[in-house]
């Protein structure tokens, strides 16, 4: 079941000469529906700035166009900013020396929630139970005169300020958007009550516009009305409906056949997972990842392995397992592409610490693999040796997803550590929500430990309380390190998250301009810093020689 609307507009310029309103509604394919949701948004342009009209319309583009490029992990409000921050800059800096200037209202409706982004005049009104609430507060000037005259708008100021909000959504919800031109000639009691009449969501915009023009709006008028017919399950994704529909796998045996797939034996048990090895119809190895028996009345442990594949999913790349369609699945599993390699603990455990070469070519790939995670909007929480594979291919790949956690979609309960104790932030053991910083804190160990051996802070054991002060150097177990390099552990592993890099891009820098620095302070061949006097000295060693040749000759 999915989320169904019925939506109806209508914008009419009026006495004017030009309709300066735009309105805007997207309607994706369902697939793109139930993971970003449906787009509707309402922008009436200021008339005494440079191009009104175009300045809405813009708006509106760029909202419809770049909202469904954003990662469907960020949470709406989230893409809403980042999208509208960047397009304010535009509007300032392309209104040719005046400024270009809209009011905006947008609203977005996904699953069972809605979020509404506003900025100016406009308003958002929402009919429910028989009561009209207004959503918005008008971004106007207080002061007799100057109730028309806007304080906050797209385009106005370079620190955009937009108002958020957000909610649950009811069947039988009716979210109207309407310009000034419609609320400044009717009250909200008139509103509401034509809100009432009937189902027609096109027809109530027609009655809002034209009745708003005839009570003697000057401007002009634009309605937009959307009304919630049906609501999705609530879930993570549409695969998570088919949970009730998917029993778990009975246990696998080597040899056997099971939904195409021909099990080769089982890789890995524990009490959360059952990983078994399998090859498909072209006889290649894959994964395939199930829950025990045991786990078949845990309410959240179906959620969460179709959670762990969403994840993977999401973040499809070089750095990560690649995952299979599965297009014909019928018991819960998911199955991800088998590499082969080993893990960076298991090479730890064989051959002792990387050498500095080797681990100056493995630490950036690390890096770079968590922030292509945290752009998108994902925090694995169990960063460790153990879950990073160096393939054969020469690939480094970050392996199980079975903590990842996503702001506003995971759900994380109170006082859980989730993770490797050795591994996990301090601000963590005292509380502190999941964060970026946190998977960084942990690259850092992880780090630390292939280069040296050791913990920086000692082993952590599961239950402990440790304190933290700071982090043995790395260059108290390897002499061979740099001190930049020394230095830029030091940042990542400091007690005090504020002292530690904020993003892997951070981090990156850091390593790279410290190798740069460290390349241009080594000393230069006498080649590089003396070529002529080199070249002479070849010169003169080549005529002593054959001078010396001759004289024997003549001998």
């Amino acid at each position: 079941m999915a989320l169904q609307l019925s939506i109806g507009e209508t914008s009419a310029t009026g006495p004017r000469s030009e309709n300066q309103d735009a309105l805007r509604v997207v309607t994706p394919a369902p697939a793109l529906a139930a993971s970003k949701g449906y787009l509707l948004g309402l922008a009436d342009g200021v008339s005494q700035c440079a191009d009104g009209g175009l300045a809405a319309r813009a708006t509106l583009q760029a909202l419809a166009l770049d909202f469904y490029s954003t990662p469907e992990t960020w949470p709406v409000q989230h893409s809403l900013d980042r999208l509208l921050i960047a397009h304010n800059r535009w509007l300032q800096a392309n209104g040719g020396g005046q400024p270009l200037l809209t009011t905006l209202t947008a609203l977005v409706l996904r699953g069972r929630r809605y979020t509404l982004a506003h900025i100016g005049d406009s308003r958002a009104y929402l009919w429910r139970d028989g009561h009209l609430l207004r959503l918005t507060e008008d971004h106007v000037w207080e002061q007799p005169g100057m109730q028309h005259v806007l304080k906050r708008a797209m385009g106005l100021d370079q620190h955009l300020v937009v108002d958020y909000r957000d909610g649950e959504l009811q069947v039988g919800d009716r979210f109207l958007l309407v310009s000034d031109g419609v609320w400044v000639c009717l009250s909200d009691k008139r509103i509401g009550e034509l809100l009432q009449q009937g189902d027609d969501a096109e027809a109530i915009c027609q009655a809002l516009v034209g009745e708003a023009h005839r009570a003697g709006s000057q401007d002009n008028a634009s309605a937009l009305l959307v009304r919630v017919e049906q609501l999705p399950e609530a879930a993570l994704a549409d695969t998570l409906a088919q949970l009730e529909h998917w029993p778990l796998p009975p246990r696998l045996r080597e040899g056997q056949e099971f939904e195409g797939w021909q099990i080769e034996g089982l890789l890995g048990e524990s009490r959360q997972s059952l990983i078994y090895r399998v090859r498909d119809l072209d006889n290649q190895p894959w994964l395939l990842k199930t829950l025990p028996t045991s786990r078949a009345d845990d309410e959240q442990a179906g959620p969460a392995l179709l959670q762990e594949e969403w994840f993977l999913r999401r973040v499809a790349g070089r750095h990560f397992p690649e995952l299979h369609a599965l297009q014909q699945r019928q018991h819960l599993y998911y199955v991800q592409r088998e590499y082969a390699g080993q893990t960076l603990a298991a090479r730890l455990g064989q051959n002792g610490p990387l050498s500095l070469a080797d681990w100056q070519d493995l630490a950036p790939r690390l890096i770079k693999a968590l922030g292509l995670l945290h752009r998108r909007n994902i925090i694995h929480r169990d960063i460790k040796p153990e879950n990073l594979l160096l393939g054969d291919d020469g690939e480094l790949r970050v392996l199980d997803f079975g903590l990842a956690y996503c702001p506003g979609l995971t759900r994380d309960e109170a006082h859980s550590l989730p993770g490797t104790p050795s591994y996990i932030a301090p601000e963590a053991f005292v509380g502190s929500p999941p964060s970026a910083q946190q998977d960084l804190y942990a690259a850092g160990v992880t780090l630390y430990q292939l280069l040296t051996g050791h913990y920086p802070y000692g082993e952590v054991e599961a239950f402990q309380h440790p304190r933290f002060g700071q982090p043995v150097p790395a260059s108290r177990y390897r002499p061979d390190l740099p001190a930049w390099l020394d230095e830029v552990l030091n940042r990542a592993l400091a007690a005090n998250p504020t002292q530690r890099f904020e993003t892997a891009e951070e981090w990156l820098l850091a390593l790279e301009s410290g190798e740069r620095q460290s390349l241009n302070n080594r000393p230069r061949p006498l080649l590089e810093r003396e070529p002529l006097l080199v070249w002479r000295s070849v010169a003169l060693v080549s005529l002593l020689l054959n001078l010396l040749l001759a004289f024997m000759l003549l001998k």
